[in-house]
């Protein structure tokens, strides 16, 4: 079974309010986490992956440099260039009215998702996401994520149109992602859209029968080995997994989360014991499609009891 281990790299500045004054510690965070423990953003990340051997996919938000410039997003793809991983394109569109000069005609209100673009604009920013990610040293741009998994139709046409066929933007635990595609489809099996081959973000059930969608802040570990097992044995053929560069972290703060850190770790260490069971890499071509339909990964009620316990964990000072 092929797994994708997923991260979205985002810089944020908590509120639209005093952009440049926020934004030089914000992107410290996001990017290092710098703690008396080390740094635990995106370098921890890339060091417990290459710890065991595995190749992320690191779908990097670049539009946030056309407000604070090309050095910063050339930054963020050097750190994950230089450990080896695969750089692709992430977009989250409301950084589109803060850039200093305009990357779309209509852009003097804030849009949250690229779905609330048009078709002609949301080609137009792919276009520019994919140029600013390749102008940093990416290498070739292959394959997209859309912010909060919001897209529809006339993003996979967008996709097409910049000859990026590869795509990991449909989660079916989001209302907003693509809601005009679910007609015949499941939002789970790897299916193709106008010659745009999709992976949706795995969701298993969990121990309590609800959806849950396989992402290291919002699982336990247990979770996610379950899952991947369960996944395995029904024959699936792709698990997609999810993080972020800031999951390790306590919300607002740059100190480790080290339940999550303990998550990830585990996780890594799991899929590089399992190398004969998981190939862990990069989204391959539109031939490795696999099976059309197949069961629901299903996880036992002790590993989903084990989440709520080190969720109020988390909660305690």
């Amino acid at each position: 079974m092929n797994v994708y281990l997923t991260f979205d790299i985002e810089v944020w500045c908590n509120g639209w309010n005093d952009l440049d004054r926020a934004f030089p510690a914000c992107f410290e965070r996001y990017v290092y986490g710098h703690s008396a423990h080390g740094d635990y953003a995106l370098p921890k990340t890339l060091e417990l992956l290459n710890q065991h051997g595995l190749k992320g996919v690191f779908f990097v938000e670049p539009l946030f440099a056309a407000r604070f410039g090309q050095p910063y997003l050339d930054t963020i793809v050097g750190l994950i260039r230089a450990a080896g991983q695969d750089v692709q394109l992430h977009l989250h569109p409301e950084w589109t009215d803060e850039a200093l000069q305009p990357l779309i005609p209509d852009c003097a209100s804030k849009r949250q998702h690229l779905s609330y673009y048009t078709l002609e604009e949301q080609t137009t920013l792919i276009a520019c996401g994919k140029q600013m990610l390749e102008a940093a040293g990416s290498g070739p741009i292959t394959a997209f994520r859309s912010g909060s998994f919001a897209a529809n139709q006339d993003t996979f046409t967008a996709l097409h149109r910049n000859q990026l066929l590869l795509d990991s933007s449909l989660n079916r635990c989001h209302a907003v992602s693509a809601p005009d595609l679910l007609q015949g489809r499941d939002l789970e099996s790897v299916f193709a859209v106008d010659g745009v081959t999709s992976f949706p973000v795995t969701v298993f059930q969990d121990g309590f029968g609800k959806d849950r969608p396989a992402q290291v802040g919002a699982c336990s570990f247990a979770e996610m080995r379950d899952a991947l097992w369960s996944a395995q044995r029904a024959g699936m053929a792709h698990f997609v997994l999810v993080s972020h560069n800031f999951e390790m972290l306590k919300p607002g703060l740059s100190q480790p989360d080290w339940v999550v850190v303990k998550r990830f770790a585990q996780l890594c260490a799991f899929l590089g014991q399992h190398r004969d069971t998981f190939t862990v890499g990069s989204f391959g071509p539109a031939s490795a499609i696999g099976p059309a339909k197949v069961s629901q990964p299903r996880v036992g009620w002790t590993s989903t009891a084990r989440r709520y316990v080190e969720q109020a964990l988390r909660r305690l000072p």
